[in-house]
């Protein structure tokens, strides 16, 4: 990450409550072809989250701790703050000397933005302000949050203002956290309604949604650029008896995740 930083543009995609074996059944199927022409050998990585919901996942991955790798580690992290004793800071890892990584970004010289998604990142409350007020500027609206059926193809006309108007020679951070997989996703699946709920398939075809949009967001980007795609955590629908998350069930704590530079 050394060489990456300073010399790229970063996107961090967080597809909020998507889980990793739907995303991995869908790309096994070609159902979400855009995603999979990126991710290496078109597959998800099997990863942990560090927070079983949207504000301690993301309070953790912003400090650096990214999803870790589902089999026994170390595993070396991308980003780390500056901590003595740390076991997953490597000779590839990229430090910084602020309490979280758009602060150390920023200092690097980076235009730090964020376009929220779910209620976390609302600006209309303390605790809905407290993420994004660690970007320089941070966008939402309800047209972005849960409820909106076309809340991707909004934030994404965001993202094409924040990157038309970023100085040529300026790098950008961006954090954009997708709200479309998280409930309620019902009105993504054909024929369903708001009587039937939410369901295991409303949530894949939520995602068959945002892989028909999110190539618009790719070409967007500026080059080079280096991009992290995840979930934050995962959600039940009835498994073992449990509904949603911030539970530690294995359904929750089991993430899709990739990274690539954008060709």
């Amino acid at each position: 990450m050394n060489e990456i930083i300073g010399s790229h543009d970063v996107l961090l995609v967080t597809l909020d409550t998507l889980r990793h074996d739907v995303a991995e059944e869908l790309a096994a199927s070609g159902r979400t072809p855009n995603l999979a022409a990126l991710l290496p050998g078109g597959r998800w990585e099997r990863r942990h989250t560090p927070g079983s919901f949207t504000y301690a996942a993301h309070a953790a991955i912003l400090a650096g701790f990214l999803p870790t790798p589902a089999e026994p580690g170390p595993h070396p992290r991308l980003f780390a703050a500056a901590f003595p004793g740390s076991e997953t800071t490597a000779e590839g890892t990229w430090t910084f000397d602020a309490a979280d990584l758009p602060t150390g970004l920023a200092d690097a010289g980076y235009h730090t933005a964020c376009v929220g998604g779910v209620g976390f990142f609302n600006n209309r409350t303390a605790l809905g302000s407290a993420l994004p007020s660690l970007f320089a500027e941070s966008h939402w609206e309800p047209e972005f949050g849960v409820t909106d059926p076309a809340s991707l193809p909004n934030q994404i006309d965001r993202v094409a203002e924040i990157v038309a108007r970023l100085p040529e020679d300026r790098r950008l951070f961006l954090l954009l956290n997708v709200a479309a997989l998280h409930q309620p996703n019902w009105f993504h699946l054909e024929g369903a309604t708001r009587e039937h709920g939410d369901t295991r398939a409303s949530h894949a075809a939520a995602l068959e949604h945002v892989d028909a949009h999110i190539g618009r967001l790719f070409a967007l980007m500026r080059r080079p650029c280096f991009v992290i795609v995840c979930s934050d955590h995962g959600t039940a629908y009835g498994e073992d008896g449990h509904t949603g998350h911030r539970i530690g069930h294995e359904v929750v704590w089991t993430v899709p995740y990739g990274e690539f530079l954008l060709p």
